[in-house]
């Protein structure tokens, strides 16, 4: 019997992450590891992948991730090989108004391969807040807002930075979360969500034209979930820049049949 994959699931495995700032950031990724099942190394699969990991995890980036695919494919002549590797990744973020800093935690997602149909997908989970432009609309004294998260997976045809990933989805927000806020700084946030009320759906809308108008990104997709303060459920939306692309040729074509119809009254 042929088996169409093999490979690792979820191994927890300390790795190092190339910083913006030209450092490295030690955490530990919960790494998928797998390939196309090779018909030669039936019983050394594991041991390869754990070998490969071991060598490359001094440094992992984008740049590394294809070399650590491309010899997990060639050592177990495989057709292909597909790695997906989520991690916490921390930033130091200062407060808005009294510069108090404080480490924030975002998750991140590599996921890739090598092989027909393989590409490369980087992942950021953010969390923000929103608030509800209903509320704020028929309230006198106030409006109830609540914590969102916001997951953008992007392709690019040009390297991007995991922070510069995470800012362009920050300022597509009502306001930032932030790990320390004294009261100065709650005021801030308090009166900056007031003033920016948004539903999911214009926060989707809003990243989403946000990663359109970046030269690097040729494909995204956006998630946001609302965990709503007045409700049991979530509130929920998501956009992938595929449907974006169909329903503008739709758009499009139905412009064009438009005035065709003209000119034939005419």
């Amino acid at each position: 019997m042929k088996l169409k994959t093999v490979g690792i699931k979820n191994i927890r495995y300390p790795v190092k992450i190339r910083e913006k700032s030209g450092g490295l950031q030690d955490t530990v990724a919960s790494i998928t590891l797998q390939v196309s099942m090779p018909r030669a190394y039936r019983e050394t699969c594991v041991s390869v992948f754990l070998a490969v990991l071991n060598k490359y995890q001094e440094e992992i980036s984008v740049s590394i991730f294809s070399r650590l695919l491309q010899e997990v494919k060639d050592r177990l002549l495989a057709d292909s090989a597909h790695l997906e590797m989520t991690f916490p990744y921390f930033l130091e973020k200062q407060a808005p108004v009294t510069k108090t800093p404080g480490l924030m935690e975002y998750t991140c997602r590599f996921t890739g391969g090598i092989g027909a149909g393989e590409d490369f997908i980087l992942s950021v989970w953010v969390p923000s807040t929103t608030l509800c432009p209903c509320s704020k609309e028929i309230s006198r004294y106030g409006a109830h807002n609540q914590r969102a998260e916001i997951n953008l997976n992007i392709k690019s045809t040009g390297f991007i930075w995991v922070e510069d990933l995470i800012s362009l989805v920050e300022s597509g927000v009502s306001c930032e979360v932030y790990s320390i806020l004294k009261r100065p700084d709650e005021k801030y946030v308090t009166e900056q969500a007031y003033n920016n009320p948004m539903f999911v759906e214009d926060v989707v809308r809003r990243v989403a034209e946000l990663a359109q108008a970046h030269p690097h990104i040729s494909w995204f997709s956006v998630g946001v979930e609302s965990f709503e303060s007045i409700h049991k459920h979530s509130a929920y939306a998501f956009v992938d820049s595929d449907d974006l692309v169909e329903e503008g040729e739709r758009q499009a074509e139905g412009k064009r049949h438009k005035a065709r119809g003209k000119r034939h009254k005419a």
